[in-house]
């Protein structure tokens, strides 16, 4: 299997290069991405358990899904396809900022972000991927920031980033 590249970036967002996707996180270099939010009719978010064999915060509560856009595939188009693949279920998405930030990680690889963050809408259950997603529930935005407070090493670094910087954002 070949494996996933992902669009390089300088801090204007315009793609620079591609670069196999574990390459790039070993070397920390500015790279596309994006978050999926996915909110119900209660205005609570959909968050997922990383899978435990994910090679970097495996087992961290995070946003619905996110990944990295593929070569010539754009935000939305890349957040409904990831949707689809980890979460069982497809649904327009709006973008609504984006931001960058850098996070290293324990095993030695370094998160370095242009990060996309995506909102959409949904009532129903997912049918979550187990390769991808360990677990799944239903929060509230204060419940969550309240949460990340009191428990920030169960949440992933970008998660509480967007938490802490990027609310606005994704409070609907």
């Amino acid at each position: 299997m070949v494996e996933e590249q992902v669009i390089l970036v300088n801090e204007k967002d315009e793609q620079i290069g591609l670069m196999p996707k574990l390459e790039a996180h070993k070397k920390g270099l500015l790279h596309r991405a994006f978050s999926v939010f996915v909110f119900n009719s209660k205005k609570e978010v959909m968050l997922q358990q990383r899978a435990l064999g994910k090679y970097h915060s495996p087992g961290l509560w995070t946003n619905t899904c996110c990944s990295h856009q593929r070569n010539g595939e754009d935000s939305i188009a890349a957040g409904e396809r990831r949707l689809m693949e980890e979460m069982g279920f497809s649904v327009p998405l709006k973008e609504t900022t984006s931001f960058i930030y850098k996070a290293p990680f324990d095993n030695g690889l370094t998160e370095h972000e242009y990060d996309h963050i995506l909102i959409g809408y949904y009532d129903d259950l997912p049918k979550i991927n187990p390769d991808e997603v360990a677990a799944w529930k239903w929060m509230p935005l204060a419940a969550i920031k309240n949460d990340i407070d009191q428990n920030p090493a169960i949440y992933t670094e970008w998660f509480k980033i967007i938490f802490d910087k990027f609310y606005q954002h994704i409070n609907v």
